[in-house]
């Protein structure tokens, strides 16, 4: 099986990395604070958006590092900084298939591996640089040692496990505990050891090690004086422990995230659309990780009763209890969480689904199962067939022949593997068994790769991607949004929220999208029919307004550039002003949000200060701080709020309108530039 190994990993790697600038920078703001953390190692420690380090992601930084560390050895590029995220990629696939082949075999763990590998949203997470790569692998990673503790019960593999979910907290916050249920259920119910409370001594070692893992930064983090270290972007009081368990943990699931941009409170989040049961069916999530869901459910059901008479240290159970609880409780928590949630969040999911999947479809072949098992198998075959060709209706127009071959594939197979032994009369086992797969893989995996592969090929960038191509569908429910973030460069607009396919930001010269902007933000129309509003805000200098239909959440920007944090373009006269004395200056610009400054950043590759964080909420810095700052000329320019930016902090908007009231201002390359050395004659 190694040559077999070797086959998907090479072609994990060769998906993955194939054309893998066509992304361009991807994400800007990430972007950013990866060419940040190449210039300043104390914007790399603390994951500072910008070299001068006077605000951080909204993210703790582990994520960056690795992409950092890239850029500091090839030199900062888009090459150099997603080629580590693919890398990441490659790396999952193998630990995943380490992890099942231990206790399941070779088949099972390629299994595994390639659904994994061809699952639509890991294609695109694993080309992009969001903080997700590095969290499904250390995830992934925390799993097989995981694995290796429950069959030896040595307690290093448990604390390794457990320092592992701590680095995995420092890519994403309190995401990477959404296992921590299946693991320690897993290890309490099926580790090795005989005495339950030599067990519950291992898990709380397990749990020290998440503590160790993840409190040594945090402690840092803590214990450095606010001026020696940048703002907390995201943060409400400047503190790292609010942000993880505010706005980035409790926050998203009840949808109080003080600052933030979308979530809908109760009943459902701005994003993605309404919670309940189904929702990771529904139109936003479906094509990005449901196409094999319905299997991995089945094969969890299976596995725990094939295994209900079993020992104690039944590894079926086991592997159940780890993987499913992985799935059940991050695929519960994703279904009803109220705050902001996006498509991309879903590769999270993907690696337990491969996993149920690989050893299901193990356990279903077993001839012990005799006819209940291979009417199980069939039923598995047949829906997961149907519910592919669901999916694939949800985009009539692209490869419509592909849905008829899928379905028509699940029925064979499911025919092959119910009438295995009268079959076996007619050809030989070998041939059955040959055909039986051959059917099998078609009807599950034939969809995904596709999704797979046109992810691959079309240019993704932008604060929110999605994978696949554009989809409507049922169960959209009030408010459902997707597509946002110029997914597709030159993109159209998106149809309308309730119910519906989710909108879509325009790429470059695309049409504008469902999600209208903050303070100046240039607005984009949907379908929904609601009335015509407005995007502007008064104290902006040099924003548009703009106008949008937005009924599920506040209206988009269009038009020239990659969207929301995307590619986005700025004009080379900007650049150049920009430029002139950069040395001189701690930060050669400050402008309102940091979608409105990474672009800045990247085009300049000097500092640009992002006045109130990522969407312009966070209260920092204050005016008198502003203030202080240009007295001392350590910010040169002024860029007014454009159609990037979200806005909408009181701050921010303060800082507007003094620095309008004080200083001269000039149009350059379309864009308001105020120059913070050239004070209104007495306003100095």
């Amino acid at each position: 099986m190694r040559p077999a190994l070797f086959g998907l990993l090479a072609l994990t790697a060769l998906l993955y990395l194939w054309d893998l600038t066509r992304n361009g920078w991807a994400n800007d703001f990430y972007a950013a604070a990866v060419q940040a953390g190449t210039k300043s190692w104390k914007a790399f420690f603390f994951g500072s958006f910008d070299s001068s380090s006077f605000i951080t992601v909204d993210k703790t930084p582990a994520s960056l590092w690795v992409m950092e560390l890239s850029g500091r050895i090839f030199g900062f590029s888009r090459w150099s900084m997603l080629a580590p995220q693919a890398l990441e990629g490659v790396a999952s696939v193998a630990l995943l298939y380490a992890a099942v082949r231990r206790w399941f075999g070779p088949a099972a763990g390629l299994v595994a591996g390639l659904v994994l590998a061809l699952t639509p949203v890991a294609a695109l997470m694993f080309r992009f640089n969001n903080p997700d790569a590095l969290l499904v692998l250390l995830m992934t990673a925390a799993a097989y040692a995981l694995v290796r503790a429950i069959e030896n019960g040595r307690t290093r593999w448990l604390v390794c496990c457990g320092v592992l979910l701590g680095f995995a907290f420092l890519s994403k916050m309190l995401q990477a505990f959404l296992v921590v249920p299946g693991f320690a259920v897993a290890y309490l119910w099926a580790g090795a050891p005989r005495g339950l409370l030599r067990r519950v001594w291992q898990t709380v070692l397990m749990g020290a090690g998440i503590i160790v893992g993840a409190g040594w930064w945090i402690l840092i983090a803590e214990l450095t004086p606010a001026a020696d270290r940048p703002y907390f972007g995201g943060s409400t009081d400047n503190n790292i422990l609010q942000l993880a368990i505010g706005y980035n943990g409790l926050g998203r699931l009840d949808g109080n995230e003080a600052g933030s941009i979308g979530g809908g409170g109760p009943g459902g989040s701005g994003f993605g659309g309404a919670t309940g049961l189904l929702r990771l069916f529904h139109s936003e999530f479906g094509g990005q990780i449901s196409w094999l869901l319905p299997a991995a459910l089945i094969c969890l059901a299976v596995m725990l009763w094939v295994s209900r008479r079993a020992v104690r240290t039944d590894r079926i159970r086991a592997a159940a209890l780890l993987w499913g609880g992985w799935v059940v409780v991050t695929g519960l928590v994703f279904s009803y969480m109220s705050g902001i949630i996006h498509p991309y969040y879903m590769v999270a999911l993907a690696p337990g689904i491969g996993a149920l999947v690989g050893i299901g479809a193990m356990a279903l072949w077993k001839s012990r199962l005799g006819p209940a098992g291979r009417a199980v198998a069939a039923a598995t075959v047949l829906v997961t067939a149907v519910w592919s060709y669901v999916l694939l209706d949800r985009t009539p127009d692209w490869l419509p022949w592909l849905r008829w071959l899928v379905l028509l594939a699940g029925v064979l197979g499911a025919v092959a593997v119910l009438a295995g032994t009268w079959l076996a009369r007619l050809v030989s086992f070998r041939r059955l068994v040959l055909l039986s797969v051959g059917l099998a893989m078609v009807a599950g995996l034939a969809g995904p790769a596709a999704y797979a592969l046109d992810t691959v090929n079309s240019a993704h960038s932008g604060a929110i991607p999605s994978a696949g191509p554009a989809a409507g569908g049922f169960g959209g429910g009030p408010g459902g949004g997707g597509r946002f973030a110029g997914a597709r460069p030159g993109g159209t607009a998106g149809q309308g929220f309730p119910g519906g396919q989710a909108g879509q930001f325009g790429g470059p010269g695309g049409a504008g999208g469902t999600q209208a902007g903050g303070p100046g933000g240039s607005g984009g129309t949907g379908r929904t029919g609601a009335p015509t509003g407005t995007g502007s805000a008064p104290g902006a200098p040099g924003g548009t307004s703009g106008t949008g239909r937005a009924a599920g959440g506040p209206g988009g920007t269009g038009g020239p550039g990659g969207g929301l944090g995307g590619n986005t373009q700025v004009s080379s006269a900007l650049v150049k002003l920009l430029e002139q004395d950069a040395s001189a200056y701690k930060w050669v610009a400050a402008t309102e949000g940091s979608e409105g400054a990474a672009p800045l950043e990247l085009a300049t590759g000097d500092a640009v200060m992002a006045i109130g964080g990522f969407n312009g909420t966070d209260p920092w810095p204050t005016l008198a701080v502003f203030e202080e700052l240009v007295a001392n000329h350590e910010v040169h320019y002024y860029v007014g709020q454009g159609s990037e930016s979200f806005g909408g902090g009181r701050g921010s908007s303060v800082i507007a309108s003094w620095v309008a009231a004080h200083f001269k201002k000039e149009t350059v390359g379309g864009q308001t530039v105020y120059d913070l050395t050239q004070p209104f004659s007495g306003t100095a």
